[in-house]
């Protein structure tokens, strides 16, 4: 079967429009700083400082803005910050923990949006079609490394048409699979 990427992403933040005015500033629009592998996102010159009851870490905003805020972080950062971080796939925030984010104008403390993202590969239909998986399926997908290739389970797919294919894990994840920067990774039944 066709191998694809595996890329890590690290902790970071969604935030609304609404909530770039409080941290930034009126007017203040998030600056790009690198195109991610998923068509019109982005990482933004913008850093945050996320605070826990227990600590705080610095964190990149991920652009464009979303309807509501959502931090992404590993299990690790998650006990750093003395929070939980339930895992979920993006965007599936209900009952989850919310934290503070701290900005150079101001902060907002957040009600829920604190997750560990499910690790998940991104497809087209096309691409899924041709991995033969459907969206939602949950797949196995094996990572060979130097030192330390594994099997990831409970890898959700997700399908839609403005999706480029890539699999995404958290830091945690990678370092467990010694993976640095991005790896290959093919699913196995």
């Amino acid at each position: 079967m066709e191998k694809f990427i595996v890329e890590i992403s690290a902790r970071h933040i969604h935030v609304t429009k609404e909530q770039v005015a409080i941290l930034f500033g009126e007017g203040h629009t998030l600056t790009p700083k690198k195109a991610l592998s998923q068509p019109g996102q982005f990482a933004c010159e913008e850093k945050l400082t996320i605070v826990g009851p227990r600590g705080e870490l610095k964190a990149s905003i991920l652009g464009p803005e979303r309807k509501e805020a959502q931090v992404e972080l590993s299990l690790t950062d998650a006990r750093t910050l003395g929070v939980e971080a339930k895992i979920r796939e993006s965007g599936d925030i209900e009952g989850t923990a919310g934290i503070k984010l701290v900005g150079p104008c101001g902060e907002i403390e957040l009600e829920k949006g604190v997750i560990a993202a499910k690790r998940h590969i991104h497809m087209t239909p096309a691409d899924a079609a041709n991995y033969g998986v459907s969206n939602g399926e949950i797949v196995n997908v094996k990572v060979e490394t130097e030192d330390r290739s594994l099997v990831f389970g409970d890898t959700v797919v997700r399908v839609r048409d403005d999706f480029a294919l890539a699999m995404h894990i958290d830091t945690d994840e990678g370092n467990a699979a010694g993976i640095k920067g991005s790896a290959m990774g093919e699913i196995v039944k």
